[in-house]
């Protein structure tokens, strides 16, 4: 099996006619099969035969996360009885949405992880370990095994949390590369330095990190990998992927964003006004899934803000490259005439050692004007250190949010909520 499909390295126009070829049959699967899709066709009077290239998806109008929610039936193109794997979205914005998977779709979820991880370095025979959830309903955990098996590495699933069980099952089975949340690394680094252990020559030489940012928009370390690597000197390596994709942008050794693989996905990024951004510029990932035979996706807009790549990279790949996503449409933040996003403020307070965890929470005011309030827990709790994290954030993003100093027992409880697959923090109360 090849991990390293020869589409990527193609060339810009063949990439184009290949997945032109894709789409065509993409939207033929849809008018035969997909409720949501016949009638979306039928009320915008869309004639498939006419979309022939790339550029004539924007004939098309796109699909929401609103529109999956309300109809999320009317988007299944199977028979319940073929359906193998039932999944939901993590639910961060809104309801979960519920995705089924067919067996090829999960095969196909399993080449996605297989040439994500090659692309990232993992190879046959490496011990691989889990440090994610493989069930609640969970589709990413599910990938990692199912990609890991198919390219012949070893996986040990120990599941998300309990740093002494991780550091156990390191010094046991000598995995190379962990999979995991990054900020959880630093919690195991604080274990490992308080018992003693001699974490700096174990058997790890790499991470791929899942659900938090580890780079700033110019591919230099952020706040989050520079606190890792100072204290473990390991290979950090993005990856950005969501349920809806059922696809992951994984980065190479070069680690210049996260590589597309045109023969799973078609991307678009667009402007507020629905147009495709110029090179260069952000706007929201909209993609189109190729491939899925469930719950297949046209011009579904995921939300997420991202600027793409398009320079050819070292690896040999000519795929385009997407960089760290800046932050998420319904969570942009109006704040004094200034434009903000979840993210850049968690970087700010990142720089904390002593902020033990952290919330975000967002309002509106008495007159509907967007107000900040960050909650913290610290050990260090005086008037001075409150105003070194204003001025910080004022020296940073030119704006000084109101700050709470609240107690770590009752905080951490809510950020690190069992029923939830990530840390809680940044609420939206608008």
């Amino acid at each position: 099996m090849e991990f390293h499909p020869s589409i990527e390295k193609s060339s810009i126009q063949e990439i184009k006619k290949f997945q032109e070829e894709k789409l065509r049959e993409l939207l033929t699967y849809l008018e035969n099969h997909s409720p949501f899709y016949q009638k979306l066709f039928r009320e915008n009077n869309i004639i498939i035969e006419n979309i022939r290239t790339l550029e004539d998806l924007q004939k098309i109008p796109t699909t929401t996360k609103n529109d999956l929610q309300q109809n999320n039936h009317d988007f299944f193109c199977i028979s319940p009885d073929k359906i193998v794997d039932y999944s939901t979205t993590s639910g961060t914005l809104g309801d979960p949405v519920t995705f089924g998977l067919s067996d090829n779709d999960l095969e196909r979820l399993a080449y996605n992880e297989a040439i994500s991880f090659a692309c990232a370095g993992i190879q046959k025979g490496d011990v691989v370990q889990m440090i994610t959830t493989i069930d609640k309903r969970f589709m990413a955990g599910l990938a990692y095994f199912l990609g890991l098996r198919k390219m012949g590495a070893s996986v040990v699933r120990m599941g998300p949390g309990i740093p002494e069980l991780q550091w156990d099952s390191i010094f046991r089975y000598q995995p190379k590369y962990l999979i995991t949340v990054p900020s959880f690394l630093l919690k195991m680094i604080d274990y490992a330095e308080k018992n003693g252990l001699d974490y700096k020559n174990s058997s790890v030489y790499g991470a791929v990190c899942i659900g938090e940012s580890i780079k700033n928009q110019d591919f230099s370390d952020n706040i989050l990998s520079r606190k890792i690597k100072e204290k473990w000197n390991i290979k950090l390596f993005s990856t950005y992927a969501s349920t809806e994709m059922s696809t992951a942008f994984t980065e190479c050794e070069y680690q210049i964003g996260g590589h597309h693989h045109p023969e799973l996905i078609v991307t678009e990024i667009l402007d507020d006004l629905g147009a495709p951004v110029k090179e260069g510029e952000s706007g929201e990932l909209t993609i189109t899934t190729l491939g899925v035979e469930a719950i297949p996706l046209l011009r579904f807009k995921t939300g997420d803000i991202v600027k793409a790549h398009y320079e050819p990279c070292q690896c040999g790949r000519n795929t385009m490259r997407l960089g760290p996503v800046i932050g998420r449409m319904q969570q942009m933040i109006k704040y004094k005439g200034t434009t903000l996003y979840p993210p850049a403020l968690n970087d700010i307070l990142n720089d904390f050692s002593n902020i033990l965890c952290h919330q975000i929470v967002i309002q509106a005011d008495e007159i509907g004007l967007d107000e900040i309030i960050i909650k913290i827990s610290t050990e260090v709790e005086n008037e001075h250190f409150v105003s070194d994290i204003r001025d910080h954030f004022r020296a940073k993003l030119r704006v000084s949010p109101k700050i709470e100093i609240v107690d770590f027992d009752t905080l951490s409880k809510i950020v690190f909520n069992p029923n939830s697959r990530k840390p809680i923090t940044f609420i939206d109360l608008r």
